[in-house]
């Protein structure tokens, strides 16, 4: 007797099979439910190319699709169906043809020359993969539901005892016909979820809703259909063990900024900068980047408004060379459209870039940018929370800039609430005196150890930035 293997199968998609730990128990059969254009077809594709990459036989079974529409599918991505064999199938007419001169009923003759079909290239072929497209065909010439569980249960027995991990697409899921039937019989269930918001692209999800045997990421997990690539899947951020060190005390190379914080800022922290427009929050985060560099650490800059050339120009008018630490590569920049990211992307762009560069500062600018971007800012907010754990237990600081309503408003531009994210919390205000703007600095919050709660006045000039106790008003 052959013995099974027992090493995970590979889906062709990393992010997807770092959710499954690895990938597909093997030998089984697994069920892809989705929408017409969630990514089924492209998904089935890179499984069946990832077992030719193995060496593996592997087999596409069509019965909705024609093989120049899935070799079209394939070029769309730089792909080629070299090694896969198609069987192009149709369910709808008798495969004989000659249907017009039987006793039996014609859906019955059809699904049994289907299946012989089928089972015919299986047995000629002998592939390790195979890929069933799709059951909705098979559901509508069975007609009845015990007819189409029978059949799914007699294929499912076929391929167990020769080895082969199969995947069946459909586009029925959950409650609807003949749903709980298939998603029973399966070994596993990967659902695609489609959804248009009132603006921006179609947002991508993926769930695994059933894995037997498998301690599965569940939930839902953000995924895009990028050309060159396929199905791409970003899976939840997971915050690491927390680390045992004592934090460090990260500093801003301004002596007096440093002691309002007790001496600095604590490595695995967050800290929000809050403030109107014009009151120096993106100077801050500026100022600590480019003492970081100096000290030869590594930083990233997540950018969602300012241009990546007007950030060089601002901080060069303030004498921060930041465009040599970006050309030497300590600089890490991502310029990013909003619409065009989802905040499971976002966190797996985040986690990669500080697993690779080792960073210890990392900014968002601004964080109020990137959630007004997104149609569900509530579920945009619990995301980043996760992401910030996790950067909190890699000994990151992470500095979130924050907007406020308006040139001069007080209120925070955010319908959700954002604070209780910050460890730290630094607030700057813009005040008007005898024809000027002060600029004010205050740590309003700080969870680790003491801080100044006295006001300060912020000076930010071309020889750089100066913090000095404020010198209030005169009465009049």
């Amino acid at each position: 007797m052959t013995k099974r293997k027992t090493t995970p199968v590979a889906t062709g998609v990393a992010g997807l099979d770092e959710i499954l730990r690895g990938g597909l128990p093997p030998s089984n059969l697994y069920m892809l439910q989705g929408a017409p254009g969630a990514g089924k077809t492209t998904v089935a594709l890179q499984f069946l190319l990832a077992g030719v990459a193995n060496g593996e036989k592997c087999i596409y079974v069509s019965l909705s699709q024609t093989k120049a529409e899935l070799e079209s599918i394939a070029r769309s991505h730089g792909w080629s169906l070299d090694g896969i064999r198609v069987e192009e199938l149709s369910a709808s007419d008798a495969v004989s043809g000659a249907t017009d001169q039987t006793i039996f009923q014609t859906a019955e003759l059809r699904l049994d020359e289907t299946r012989q079909a089928i089972e015919e290239a299986i047995e000629e072929h002998k592939p390790s993969r195979l890929v069933y497209d799709s059951l909705l065909e098979i559901r509508l010439i069975t007609g009845d539901t015990p007819r189409f569980r029978r059949e799914l249960l007699g294929f499912k027995a076929f391929l167990a005892k020769r080895d082969v991990v199969a995947l069946l697409l459909d586009t029925q899921s959950g409650a609807a016909m003949n749903g709980e039937e298939v998603e029973g019989i399966a070994h596993g269930v990967i659902r695609f979820d489609k959804h248009l918001e009132d603006f921006g692209p179609v947002r991508r999800r993926i769930e695994v809703s059933k894995m037997r045997g498998v301690p599965i990421a569940d939930g839902y997990h953000d995924m895009a259909i990028r050309e060159g690539q396929g199905v791409v899947v970003f899976p939840r951020i997971v915050p690491g063990e927390e680390r045992s060190a004592k934090p460090d005390l990260i500093k801003s190379g301004v002596e007096a900024l440093d002691d309002m914080f007790g001496g600095g800022q604590e490595s695995g922290t967050t800290t929000l900068v809050i403030g109107q427009a014009g009151t120096g929050k993106s100077t801050m985060a500026s100022l600590y980047a480019t003492a970081a560099l100096k000290r030869g650490e590594s930083v990233a800059l997540f950018l969602f408004e300012e241009r990546l050339e007007t950030f060089f120009r601002r901080t060069e008018g303030l004498g921060m060379d930041l465009r040599t630490f970006h050309k030497e590569g300590r600089l890490v920049i991502r310029d990013f459209n909003p619409n065009e990211i989802s905040p499971g992307e976002f966190a797996q762009v985040v986690q990669t870039i500080v697993e690779e560069n080792k960073t210890r500062v990392v900014v968002i600018d601004s964080f109020t940018g990137y959630l007004n971007s997104l149609p569900n800012r509530e579920k945009a907010v619990r995301d980043i929370q996760s992401l910030l754990k996790y950067l909190a237990r890699a000994g990151v600081l992470t500095m979130l800039i924050v907007a406020q309503h308006g040139l001069l408003g007080q209120n925070v531009s955010l319908d959700v609430d954002v604070s209780f994210l910050g460890d730290t919390v630094l607030l700057l205000r813009i005040a008007e005196h005898e024809g000027r703007l002060r600029r004010n600095i205050t740590v309003v919050k700080k969870r680790h150890g003491p801080h100044d709660l006295d006001v300060h006045e912020l000076f930010i000039r071309s020889e750089g930035v100066s913090v000095v106790p404020y010198n209030p008003i005169p009465e009049t």
